[in-house]
């Protein structure tokens, strides 16, 4: 008879598995994290996680933190959405970062921006430079796995917009047409800081232009640790004049909310 054929069995085989750590899983409290890399502070961590190739994950950070994504083994893509924790009906919107900012291509400096015309979040550190804002999660396994992580913040699929996608590259080429560029290897990483409370979703799926049958998709690290917003004399804030608009209307907002 098994074990589990009993509440009481059940309720003892459940318990039997505290303490089990597997690769793909959260460190809770995430300062227990193991192996924190140069410049992440553990006592200031919170959110520590490896993600699966095929695994999604989600969490809300507060304003002025930062998400360090890591392409462990070569293999990631983190399709990433994001959206305004206080009111979620304001969310990433990639074509406007593309647009507002002349620039087809994520890389330091470049702000994440919202459809109110907001900063979401800034890259400030890029170790990859493999990155895409064109494609988003188009398989349908990104988005399934979109649509469970956006349902466990009251989200519904049709608050999915076009996501952004770290550490497989696209090129756009002269006729207009996408020529995907891969990954830059194992061990790359991007930073990017909070400019607002957010909602974070990232599924880690195969890139859709992938030329590659059955496309490998490995583990994603993700680390978050308090610290504190841009200002003014941030090199973020002064990237182009569109990013600086950006900036003070984000500034406009938060001061008009109480919350810089």
């Amino acid at each position: 008879m098994s074990t589990t054929s009993t509440t009481y069995g059940a309720r003892d085989h459940a318990r039997a598995q505290a303490g089990t750590v597997t690769e793909a899983m959260p460190a809770i409290p995430a300062s227990t994290w193991p192996d924190p890399p140069p410049g992440i502070d553990p006592a200031k961590l919170v959110w520590a996680e490896t993600v699966a190739g095929g695994g999604y994950t989600h969490k809300v950070l507060a304003r002025g933190t930062e998400l360090r994504l890591t392409d462990v083994e070569g293999d990631a893509c983190a399709h990433l959405l994001l959206y305004n924790a206080d009111q979620p009906w304001e969310r990433l919107n990639v074509a406007d970062t593309v647009k507002v900012q002349w620039n087809a291509y994520l890389g330091e400096s470049i702000a994440l921006l919202s459809d109110q015309a907001r900063v979401l979040a800034t890259v400030v550190t890029d170790e990859s430079g493999r990155h895409d804002a064109l494609c988003g999660t188009s398989t349908v396994d990104g988005r399934t796995l979109f649509t469970l992580a956006a349902a466990k913040h009251g989200l519904t699929p049709r608050d999915l917009p076009p996501s952004l996608s770290f550490f497989q590259g696209v090129h756009v080429e002269t006729d207009g047409g996408l020529t995907f560029t891969g990954s830059a290897g194992a061990g790359k990483s991007v930073v990017l800081r909070t400019e607002l409370p957010v909602i974070v979703l990232i599924a880690n799926v195969a890139h859709p232009l992938d030329p590659r049958q059955d496309s490998p998709v490995t583990p994603l690290r993700v680390l978050a640790q308090r610290s504190a917003p841009s200002t003014p004399d941030s090199p973020e804030w002064t990237a182009s004049p569109e990013a600086q608009r950006a900036f003070e209307n984000t500034a406009d907002y938060l001061t008009a909310r109480g919350l810089a």
